[in-house]
């Protein structure tokens, strides 16, 4: 027997440290590591402990006997990675961290957001001595996207938040929820009250397509619909035209995916998992049949991962529909899927696209139609989207690079709701240096920097997606929020951190003073255990409040 990781990997890496083989690949000290898309373990070296089964967080991890049928493809796919990345004989040389003397004192970090980079962080610092933190976070909830951006049906990923509970709760932590840096409390009040603070406000915002006819009604961000259905406060009353038969998703990355699923997939399921109420109730009403994602590039360039493919491959009631003309590669492209030197997940991704240009759909299923090689150039329609015109693309090599250019063959589909689903992108934080083209905090490895002098600029610090850009999985925040700690500890041993001004109970005086409606750690377990209880009285894992109002009430219930 030999275990098996399996979809919801969150690449955490927290089963790399407890294996006692070194079986479990890429480890973060390897260069594939920040690019994988998930992490195998290898069935000849595995010897059956199962350490690694009781250490991941999302419970991704299953014995070979023992795999559900939709996980059966991860044992070959494990083989396959192995086949093409042999295991070297060492283990990796463990990453030393900077001690704290004790002579230094206690070290204060304010981190800015509680999302999972945020909790990372928190989850490192407390894992030092001698360090306290303070998190805050504008919503009266934590986590992040782990909340309001996974999937409902992708419970298991969720459960990461069970991680999280640790570093919020530390004996070490303390929650300012419902309070936003930059309105309630500034950045200089928080370098006065901390010597450092890590800003991991993700990046709530979304790109645009920039053709005629994007601001039509009808026309939205996918991040807004996943919001809405995950019910965040900021969009649970937004609303979505489901009238028409046909729903069109510009982008085929994960959310694109997440989104098309959430489209078609039976209320009834929906209705089991924690998807706000509002949603499942116009889902239920919905008319939509079909669902076009469109990617301006091939099969082998596309942005989505394998796992969250062969998902959408096994919705019952659901075909999954590929033009045989589109699913077949150009020359170069072809000549990337057959290069040893190229990870075998792009075969993978081809190899799927083609068998399900291969199936045949069933009467009266619904469908989503995975559409290549065209782009967007104008969404149409009198006062509200009636069509979308896409332009037939084909790939050319540019400066070494495989493109997407224009043909000037156009179709139009006729749709009620457009969904671009082209990438996040942080927006600037009040009072520091933000780089308008990528969409980040400047910084160098965590530390910000001043633009003009490339100098970091003493106790402030970056991690998440703000600080990489909108990049990788939840578990990639884990090495990156690491790499920031430890260059902040080093930068407190150093020396080059100032001594705050105020202590913690002056800070609780001002949040007390400014923001009276603050949530703690022991409102959000209010908040948590109401919600859960909800849920299990509907058979769900959790309903969730969504409106700020009825969370704040939550929060004040008595045990």
């Amino acid at each position: 027997m030999v275990y098996v990781i399996t979809q919801a990997c969150c690449n955490d890496a927290s089963c790399v440290e407890v294996c006692p083989v070194n079986c479990i690949h890429p480890t973060p000290d390897e260069a594939p590591f920040a690019t994988t898309e998930m992490l195998y373990i290898d069935p000849d070296t595995c010897i059956d402990c199962g350490a690694c089964v009781d250490e991941c967080p999302v419970d991704a991890i299953y014995a070979d006997n023992e795999l559900p049928a939709e996980h059966e493809p991860y044992l070959k796919i494990a083989e396959d990675y192995y086949r093409r990345y042999p295991i070297g004989p060492d283990w990796p040389e463990e990453r030393d961290r900077t001690k704290i003397p004790a002579e230094l004192g206690t070290l204060r970090v304010a981190i800015v957001g509680s999302g999972p980079s945020a909790c990372y962080a928190a989850l490192e610092l407390t894992g030092r001595a001698r360090v306290e933190v303070d998190i805050f976070d504008r919503l009266p909830t934590p986590y992040g996207l782990v909340r309001a951006g996974v999937a409902p049906d992708h419970q298991s990923t969720k459960s990461v938040g069970e991680l999280f509970r640790s570093a919020l709760g530390h004996k070490r932590s303390q929650c300012w929820f419902n309070v936003e840096v930059g309105t309630h409390i500034s950045h200089e009040e928080l370098l006065a009250h901390h010597h450092a603070v890590i800003y991991a406000v993700g990046a709530a915002g979304d790109r645009h397509l920039d053709v005629p006819g994007e601001d039509l009604p009808g026309s939205h961000a996918a991040t807004e619909f996943v919001a809405w259905y995950n019910g965040h406060p900021d969009y649970a009353d937004r609303t979505f035209d489901l009238s028409g038969e046909r729903a069109v998703i510009i982008g085929n990355g994960n959310v694109a995916l997440d989104v098309a699923r959430a489209l078609v997939t039976d209320p009834d399921e929906l209705a089991k998992t924690d998807m706000a109420d509002h949603a499942v109730a116009a889902l239920r009403a919905s008319n939509i049949r079909e669902v076009v994602v469109v990617g301006r590039r091939g099969p082998a360039q596309a942005a989505y991962t394998n796992p969250e493919l062969l998902a959408l491959g096994q919705l019952p009631g659901v075909d999954l529909v590929v033009d045989p003309a589109e699913a077949e590669l150009d020359p170069a492209s072809q000549a990337l899927v057959d290069d040893p030197a190229v990870e075998p997940r792009i075969a993978l991704k081809v190899d799927q696209v083609q068998g399900f240009a291969r199936r045949t759909p069933s009467e009266g299923n619904k469908r989503i139609v995975l559409r290549f090689l065209a782009a967007p150039v104008a969404l149409n329609g009198d006062g509200r989207v009636e069509s979308i015109t896409l332009e037939r693309t084909e790939l050319a090599e540019t400066n070494g690079r495989l493109e997407a250019h224009r043909t000037g063959q156009t179709e139009t589909l006729s749709t009620g709701l457009v969904l671009r689903s082209v990438g996040y992108r942080g927006h600037p934080v009040a009072d520091l240096p933000f780089d308008e083209t990528r969409g980040i905090l400047p910084n160098e490895e965590g530390r910000v920097v001043d633009p003009e002098t490339n100098e970091p600029l003493p106790g402030v610090y970056t991690a998440g997606w703000i600080k990489r850009g909108p990049t990788g999985v939840i578990g990639t925040n884990k090495q990156c929020s690491a790499q920031t700690v430890e260059h902040l500890v080093q930068d407190f041993v150093a020396g080059r951190l100032v001594a705050p001004v105020a202590d913690r109970e002056k800070l609780a005086a001002l949040i007390s003073e400014r923001r009276p409606e603050y949530v703690d750690y022991r409102g959000w377990q209010q908040i948590d255990k109401q919600e859960r209880a909800r849920g299990g009285a509907a058979g769900r894992s959790r309903v969730k409040f969504v409106a700020v109002d009825d969370l704040l009430a939550a929060s004040r219930i008595e045990s």
